[in-house]
């Protein structure tokens, strides 16, 4: 069934399947029907995975494992650190995670934390599945919302009977290879690593066991897992040496950094100041030199620690009439650490004004203050990094239950499934290292008490006793008795609850004679009923909800809400012709859902599907999906607050300006402004965002057209087009658009919702913001074409060799921000619109040698990645823009894996694997999307970490 070692289109690999002579074939489903059916091909193109898949790739990882995959695009993983929740999460069709639905077993699994409600994959142990089957295109008329961009189905090994152990040892080996980013690194004088033997290490075991009772009509399966990751600085990358500036100097990549710079940079009467040495001096700031090398500290690869529990039965109460039952526990504790707060555009002005009488202050710094005598204070905007404090640090843990009951059995020639279930994450975080805005003001404000020791005004006074002076006026003022009193910690704690009860029906109809008189298979029907409640809580502290961390970006609201929906649905699967000239079979399919939400929305899901097989070698099929999508809690009810968003720069900011002064007075530059405002160094700016309770569903339509071929035993090929479409997109509207359109139209629907500081900017105070909360938006669509072969063929005296290919080719992805706001198409584009890179082709080629000798098998895959353009390079003026000719393109990637396999005896089977094995760089650039970019490249996507070596041994009894 997996011969080739390689995911192909599910169809294509069970055609292959034939009972033996008298053996009776048993009805099952496959993912995307409800219909138990002796047929193991479905209408809508499905990619396997099968667990001897999992143990070629070496990976241990579940979302890494499906990144390898064509039709999935980067999301929230391990390797992202910046923007982290803690979680692992896949993304199909690039349509985001929340639009994928996630199944274990053919059930839904719960929102993965209340930070991120898709499915976290970290609650599936990857030694467990037995198989992955995922299907593209919509699919809500089966299992109800969110499978607007399709699903994937986890299969687990729940019917084990034997005790296996399995033990797993990964590490990174990689030899610094120079290029464009260590050379600009060594040109500013940063610390360039060197060779890497081993590191980012990964240790792992398990334990399966499983066994029938009861004469054998149940079984029991148990699972129990341990898993620690070692954390990946990006120091220890020549390419990561520094972080590469978005504004490099034509075809050279330069190093940039952060404003938010040490020793500091101050806004003055007299210009950018910063300090210049232990007595206070100050000097000029100069960005080219002075910028905050912040790359460095943050985590490659976040370490983690997991624990897992999994547990399997069934018993059968009598022939007709089976109860079984699901468990499982995961609990997961990661640290994603990020470089030092710090002030981030302090406002030190009225209360904060910087006053004469402070001890710290040199005459340099009351000159370029403007401070005239005692009595007199000084408005100034100070950006410091706090490097005497270390990384921020955002320790997260994730703890989750989930359970299964149920009953399957007969009733006559009705099939039934009643089951239940619930389940439940638990969401802890502590963030480390952070900077009180609160107690910066009162630190900062320094006066000498009666014995001439500088002491808080706030101290002096009784109003804060516990202050501590913050001397940030020259090199090596600050204490550890002043950090003790500004690093304060955030605490946020959640959880999310999912219950699910539903019954399932299906039947073939051919039993009762229902049958058109050109088939002789009997028409299929499903019926079912289900009620889903989902649950979500996120309290945060008080440090959290008022936006008293320096370094968030502003204040994390606490969320709570629930909604309950009533699915109803049935399906059909009509055998049209059977063994006749031309048609060999030909079948329809149909599918509708009808659901009634406790939000007061209602939606209709509904599919059909033609499989015409003319002869038995090949088949055409062709769906259609119309699907749906409700709002989740965090859409409908985070309260609005400020956070940031990504742009390549700001059309109003610095000396010459791309807009003009009147188009730039539309959103709030003054004439004085113009010409003089500061650009964000770190391209972030503030927005406004928040959830909104009136949302209606989202909808799509998928249609897929494809053609089967089997021209002979060994031989399987698929080809499959899909063109998909999501309209009334959830979410806000982008900030950066509502900027465009306000420049170029004008229109007060858009200048209204920009709000610029008293500086000018989009970024460095908190009064900056461009409203962005969640509405009902525009539209985003794809097409392209999927493609799968498999040959297998035997090699005589030379064993056997199994080939076998996927591919896709991404023909456009086309977004629209708002209706009438013009449509832009970022297939094989990058950047900060269209974020993690969409390549125009992708595809996995794999050799599987069975050799002669006993118990050895060999493999080699190639990964090819095509190089992706800068979005801004296009001519849509949606997404053109200046750049520079270094980050005009990333290049293609090419991986080479290589894996062995060897089974000892009976009990002992060795494996070993090197993926990238030629140990290849990922591709650089400076200009790189916000949350799934992270060190100057795009981990979630390419091979970031060098040469990966797998270890494992297994033990069967």
């Amino acid at each position: 069934m997996f011969a080739g070692g390689i995911a192909v289109a599910a169809s294509a690999a069970y055609a292959q399947q034939a009972p033996a002579e008298g053996q009776q074939l048993q009805r099952v489903e496959v993912t995307g029907s409800r219909i138990a059916t002796a047929n193991l091909e479905s209408v809508s193109p499905v990619t396997v995975v099968g667990a001897k898949d999992i143990k070629l790739e070496g990976v241990k990882s579940v979302e890494n494992l499906l990144n390898n995959l064509p039709q999935v695009f980067a999301d929230q993983g391990g390797q992202i650190s910046n923007g982290s929740t803690g979680t692992a999460t896949v993304n199909l069709r690039n349509f985001g995670a929340s639009r994928t639905l996630v199944l274990v077993n053919g059930r839904r699994l719960p929102a993965g934390s209340p930070r991120n409600t898709a499915a976290d994959l970290n609650q599936i142990p990857a030694s467990l599945i037995k198989r992955v089957e995922v299907l593209t295109g919509g699919a809500s008329a089966i299992y109800g919302s969110d499978a607007v961009a399709g699903v994937v189905n986890f299969i687990m090994n729940d019917n084990f009977q034997g005790v296996q152990i399995e033990s797993n040892y990964q590490f990174y080996n990689h030899d610094q290879n120079g290029g464009p980013a260590a050379d600009a690194a060594r040109r500013r004088n940063y610390p360039v690593p060197g060779d890497k033997s081993a590191d980012a290490k990964v240790k792992d075991v398990n334990l399966l066991m499983g066994g029938n009772f009861a004469d054998g009509k149940g079984n029991a399966v148990v699972y129990i897992g341990y898993k620690k990751e070692d954390p990946l600085l990006q120091s220890e990358r020549d390419f990561t040496a520094c972080s590469l500036d978005g504004f490099s100097s034509g075809n050279t990549f330069n190093c940039g950094g952060s404003g938010t710079s040490f020793p500091g940079r101050f806004f003055t009467d007299a210009g950018q100041r910063t300090v210049a040495d232990a007595n206070g001096n100050t000097r000029p700031y100069v960005a080219a030199t002075d910028q905050y090398n912040y790359g460095p500290l943050n985590y490659f690869r976040r370490p983690s620690e997991r624990y897992t529990f999994s547990s399997f039965t069934h018993y059968d109460i009598n022939e007709k009439v089976r109860l079984y039952t699901e468990a499982s526990f995961h609990d997961d504790h990661t640290v994603a650490q990020i470089a030092p707060s710090g002030l981030f555009g302090f406002d030190a002005s009225g209360a904060n004004a910087i006053r004469w009488e402070n001890p710290f202050l040199s005459d340099a710094w009351k000159r370029d203050l403007g401070l005239t005598g005692p009595g007199s204070t000084a408005d100034a905007i100070i950006f410091r990094r706090n490097v005497e404090g270390g990384g921020r640090q955002d320790d997260q843990r994730h703890t989750s239950y989930r359970g299964v009951v149920g009953l399957k059995g007969d009733i006559g020639n009705w099939q039934y499934d009643l089951f239940a279930q619930v389940g439940k994450v638990l969401f802890s975080e502590t963030y480390f290292n952070d900077f009180s805005n609160a107690r910066i003001g009162r630190a900062l404000d320094v006066i000498s008490d009666a014995n001439g020791n500088p002491v808080c005004r706030s101290f002096a006074n009784g109003t804060d006793p516990a202050c501590v002076p913050y001397n940030i006026w020259r090199l090596g003022g600050v204490t550890p008795e002043a950090l003790k009193y500004l690093q304060t910690p955030g605490f946020q704690k959640g959880s999310t609850h999912q219950s699910v009860q539903g019954l399932n029906i299906n039947s073939d109809l051919g039993e009762y004679g229902i049958k058109l008189p050109t088939s002789s298979q009997g028409i299929g029907l499903a019926l079912g009923w289900e009620h889903r409640t989902e649950k979500l809580d996120l309290a945060t502290d008080t440090a959290f909800e008022t936006g008293d961390l320096a370094g968030q970006g502003g204040p994390t609201k606490g969320v709570a809400g629930q909604f309950s929906v009533k699915d109803y649905f049935l399906e059909t699967r009509i055998p049209v012709l059977e063994k006749l000239p031309f048609a060999e079979a030909l079948t329809l399919n149909a599918s509708y859902r009808k659901s009634d939400y406790s939000t007061g929305q209602k939606t209709d899901s509904y599919g059909v599907g033609v499989e015409w097989a003319p002869v038995q070698a090949a088949k055409v099929r062709f769906s259609y999906q119309r699907a749906a999508r409700a709002a989740n809690v965090v859409e409908l009810f985070t309260p609005s607050g400020l956070s940031l968003f990504g742009m390549s720069s700001d059309p109003c900011a610095g000396a010459t300006p791309s807009a003009s002064l009147a188009q730039c007075a539309l959103t709030g530059v003054t004439a004085a402004q113009y010409g003089n405002i500061e650009d964000s160094p770190a391209q972030q700016y503030n927005q406004i965002s928040g959830g909104n309770p009136n949302l209606a569903p989202e909808k799509s339509d998928s249609y897929t057209l494809g053609l089967v071929l089997t021209p002979m035993r060994n031989l399987s090929m698929t080809i499959d087009a899909f063109d998909m479409k999501v309209k009334g997109v959830i979410g806000g509207l982008p900030a950066s658009t509502t900027l465009t359109q306000c420049l170029q139209t004008g229109d007060p629907q858009f200048c209204s919702l920009i709000t610029r500081d008293r500086l000018g900017t989009l970024w460095a105070l908190p009064t900056a913001q461009v409203i962005a909360t969640n509405q009902n938006l525009g539209m985003r669509s794809t097409k392209g074409i999927d493609l799968g072969t498999n040959y297998g063929m035997k090699l005589g005296a030379w064993g056997s060799l199994d080939l076998s290919l996927i591919g896709t080719y991404l023909k456009e992805f086309k977004s629209e921000d708002f209706p009438g706001s013009g449509v832009y198409d970022c297939a094989g584009l990058h950047g900060t619109t269209c974020g993690t890179p969409l390549p125009k082709w992708r595809h996995k080629v794999r050799a599987v040698w069975g050799t002669p000798w006993r118990g050895v098998e060999l493999g080699a895959t190639w990964r090819y990645i095509r190089g992706v353009k800068l979005d801004a390079t296009s001519d849509n003026p949606l997404l053109s823009s200046e750049f520079e000719p270094a980050d005009e393109r990333i290049g293609a990637r090419n991986y080479l894996d290589l894996v062995g396999s060897w089974a000892i005896n009976k009990t002992f089977t060795f494996r070993a694997g090197m993926n990238n094995a030629l140990d290849k760089d990922p591709p650089v650039t400076g200009v790189v999307a916000a949350v799934f970019g992270n060190g100057n490249t795009y981990p979630q996507v390419y091979d970031a970490m060098g040469r990966h070596v797998f270890l494992n041994l297994t033990a069967k009894f």
